[in-house]
């Protein structure tokens, strides 16, 4: 599902801002990106969307600003560091006899001699900053999309009548194939020339018999209907139902086709036809629900 949502929070002078975009997407995908001082966020702040967002392409983009706005954080010589890197590297040149003093250009090469604010903040302590913009966000990407939901639980639910009206037609169509099979059987008999069998003759009415039980699809009917049943259970409940839409989308499908297979009947493989198409609706629009 679609959706946007923004977030800000400021902390010690820092400001956090989170955007959050959306679009439709079968299964769950979450991409994270953040300023390489709050890597360390990337894993509680997946678990925290994955707590809100079950489906769908989602990107996250965490930006930390610097205080006062500046485009460039304010450097700071650590400098503790400097002089204990100053010692490690004289000690390493007397120890291999290298020629030469420690220069300064040694000193600024090294890791954490210069740091930014960014840099000094620690990630962790700004976890809850991230939070507060994460939770803000998330608030408006997900009445963004609660509006297309009900959007798409309309379209659903009229997929949905639409296939009902064609089962309640297959439904008063079927009972009638044994009876249109005998009096075809009768028509061939009839053409051949042959004798024709009463009404009550024990063969013919075997015969139908046996094709009535073959063409029988009042099962695969009433499962169909248990189906639409639980789709309107599913427009009830408040927890991701788009997994449920595509297994049933899947059940529903695999009862048309039964049914196609096995009611030998022209007006029922009318409406087959007409419920396919209208399921393949119904399961395309399916994947775009949470």
């Amino acid at each position: 599902m679609t959706g946007y949502g923004r977030g800000e929070s400021v902390q010690d002078g820092f400001k956090v801002t989170v955007e959050l975009s959306s679009v439709n997407r079968k299964q769950s995908d979450v991409t994270v990106n953040l300023p390489a001082e709050l890597e360390v966020l990337e894993a509680p702040i997946r678990d925290f969307i994955n707590q809100f967002i079950s489906r769908g392409r989602l990107i996250a983009r965490i930006v930390l600003h610097a205080p006062g706005g500046k485009s460039f954080a304010k450097m700071h010589l650590n400098m503790p560091l400097a002089r204990a890197y100053a010692r490690a590297l004289g000690q390493l040149a007397r120890e291999l006899r290298l020629p030469g003093p420690v220069t300064l250009d040694h000193l600024v090469r090294a890791p954490g001699v210069f740091q930014t604010d960014e840099e000094i903040a620690r990630a962790a302590d700004f976890w809850p900053a991230v939070k507060k913009a994460l939770k803000q966000a998330l608030a408006a990407l997900v009445q963004m999309r609660e509006r297309e939901g009900r959007h798409l639980a309309k379209d659903l639910t009229a997929r949905v009548k639409i296939m009902e009206k064609g089962v309640a037609r297959i439904k008063c169509q079927a009972p009638k194939a044994a009876e249109r099979y005998r009096a075809h059987l009768l028509a061939r008999i009839r053409n051949a020339g042959l004798e024709v069998p009463g009404r009550d003759d024990e063969r013919l009415c075997k015969e139908v018999v046996l094709f009535a039980d073959r063409v029988d699809i009042s099962e695969e009917l009433s499962r169909l209907q248990s189906h639409f049943k639980q789709f309107r259970q599913c427009l009830r409940s408040r927890q991701p139902v788009g997994r449920m839409l595509d297994f049933l989308a899947q059940e529903m499908n695999r009862e048309i086709n039964t049914i196609s297979a096995k009611a030998n009947d022209s007006l029922i493989s009318r409406e087959i036809v007409k419920l396919k198409a209208e399921l393949e609706r119904f399961r395309e629009q399916a994947q775009n629900v949470e």
